[in-house]
């Protein structure tokens, strides 16, 4: 599979929102698209769905968050979950590929398995250190991305982006393997640094579709 390449945009919007809907998901997801975006990342079979048909030629980071009792993982957890991203039309299914345990017990390198053997699905692993990242890409991950930094709870007192993996990463996994600057970047300039640091590509999200988030950052400021 081809590396990733430049900026990637993640379309997502929280429970709640007027953004959620499958429709609204799909007309940012194609302007970000038209305006020189490689490719979009989506959370959920319906979103996933709605922008395949809109998109057909698009490159699809798919995902689908759902919460379990016995795990903190949230990030495609399990092979249900990866099933369905794929099947919705996702070109890749990102899943946690941290080192915590998964719902009912489930093994990453199983499921990593599995998926390439029953599916013939590309991966995108996210991770939240250099030793995840490594032994994701040895599991067969073809793509490595910070996503999780900052966000497990072995990293809960970093803040992304994660510039402190990056060249880390970039030395240590093979040439082929694509490395992906994801969580926190917020501005061009970072993005650009992502790069220069190693990255082959960078997700950004809230920057560019957080909607709520944003309106609701620059009220407070305002406050």
């Amino acid at each position: 599979m081809r590396k990733p390449q430049g900026l990637i945009v993640s379309v997502q919007a929280p429970e709640g929102s007027p953004m959620r809907d499958p429709e609204v998901i799909a007309a940012m997801a194609e302007a970000s698209l038209l305006n020189g975006a490689s490719g979009v990342r989506l959370e959920s079979p319906e979103h996933i769905g709605a922008v395949r048909r809109r998109c057909p030629e698009a490159l699809i980071i798919g995902l689908w968050k759902r919460t379990f009792p016995d795990s903190s993982v949230y990030i495609t957890p399990g092979w249900h979950e990866i099933e369905m991203v794929w099947a919705a039309g996702a070109s890749v299914v990102a899943l946690d590929a941290t080192a915590r345990p998964r719902p009912q017990g489930q093994s990453l390198e199983a499921l990593i398995q599995r998926a390439q053997r029953e599916l013939g699905a590309p991966l995108m692993a996210d991770i939240d250190s250099v030793a995840n990242g490594l032994r994701a890409a040895q599991l067969g991950c073809p793509w490595v991305g910070t996503t999780l930094y900052g966000y497990t709870e072995e990293t809960a007192g970093l803040k992304p982006p994660a510039w402190d993996l990056l060249g880390a990463l970039r030395e240590q996994l093979a040439d082929d393997v694509g490395l992906i600057c994801e969580g926190g970047v917020a501005s061009a300039g970072q993005a650009r640094q992502a790069l220069d640091l190693g990255a082959d590509a960078v997700v950004v999200g809230t920057a560019i579709t957080g909607v709520d988030l944003q309106v609701a950052a620059y009220r407070a400021a305002l406050a």
